[in-house]
């Protein structure tokens, strides 16, 4: 009775912008709620996409995370993410707030942060929020600095950039799932990443915003030696999802990169003045073609 009088003590001093985004999360937590339901109650089916549901998610991963951790049965409800901006649109919000799972999340803009630590989500969970750029030099003292211990649910990459080279350089945690972007535009024959540059920013390297991460083969090679399983990638095709080998289950098969491999179709390329191109397709190589890029098997940097 005392938290509940307490919450309703919070929301009574938020302005109505404030109650508003409150009541905006109830409803769509309740409509989580239901498609989770259904998930579990599904037969098995054919592909990640086929669990795909957005929440709060870019795109289909709030499914695809239910589901995993419900086949799996996860032991260590905890999860840090890298790249959330202010977490509004965020592939572990819904674990946080439907599954009350902990969390450390982690932005290079002090603004999104405090933003975080502004919402609500900070009292009512138990959420780490910390600014910082994050590199291979300082990657493992950043993620040790939680009170999580070293085996944890759920890590998630996705800084537009050194994906690659932060998973490879990580040793202070083990997540049973762990979730790396990709940059589909490399294709699913080369083993490729952007060369690491401790200060990468994708628009700043290139203005077409399109020359950043990794391709799926050169996550495949790394997981492998990390002892991780490709599982399959989202239906937008930016997301691979990896489990460690000793959490697999019968019900989760890993898959070859060309099942697993999806291209993605959003179009976010930009002109030299900064302006969007929507270009799509084999064009989007083309607006990149020549750029050096760093090949995870023979060790050498060629042109893409």
């Amino acid at each position: 009775m005392l938290a509940a009088l307490k919450s309703i003590a919070r929301e009574a001093t938020q302005g109505p912008v404030a109650r508003a985004q409150a009541r905006h999360d109830a409803q769509m937590l309740a409509i989580g709620q239901l498609l989770c339901r259904s998930n579990r109650e599904a037969p098995q089916l054919q592909s990640l996409h086929d669990y795909e549901f957005k929440i709060f998610s870019q795109f289909g991963d709030d499914g695809i995370i239910q589901w995993l951790i419900h086949a799996l049965q996860i032991k260590h409800e905890t999860f840090i993410e890298f790249g959330v901006a202010d977490y509004f649109e965020s592939n572990t919000r819904f674990l946080l707030m439907n599954n009350n799972w902990s969390g450390l999340v982690l932005d290079g803009s002090s603004a999104n942060v405090e933003r975080i630590r502004a919402s609500h989500q900070m009292w009512r969970h138990e959420l780490y929020a910390k600014t910082a750029f994050v590199t291979v030099d300082n990657v493992n003292q950043l993620v040790s600095d939680h009170p999580f211990g070293r085996e944890i649910g759920l890590l998630h990459i996705d800084v537009d950039g050194n994906d690659y080279w932060l998973w490879k350089a990580i040793e202070s945690v083990s997540p049973a799932i762990a979730i790396i972007e990709y940059n589909s535009i490399f294709g699913c024959d080369r083993a490729i990443t952007v060369p690491y540059q401790a200060d990468f920013q994708r628009t700043r390297v290139h203005h077409s915003n399109l020359y950043y991460g990794v391709s799926l083969p050169a996550l495949h090679d790394l997981a492998t030696t990390k002892g991780y399983t490709l599982i399959g990638c989202n239906s937008a095709g930016n997301n691979a999802y990896f489990i460690r080998n000793d959490c697999l289950r019968d019900s989760i098969a890993g898959l070859g990169l060309s099942e697993a491999y999806v291209e993605s179709k959003f179009r976010e390329g930009r002109d030299k003045e900064g302006k969007l191109t929507y270009v799509s397709g084999k064009d989007r190589a083309k607006a990149i073609r020549g750029l050096p890029v760093w090949n995870t098997r023979t060790y050498c940097t060629e042109p893409f």
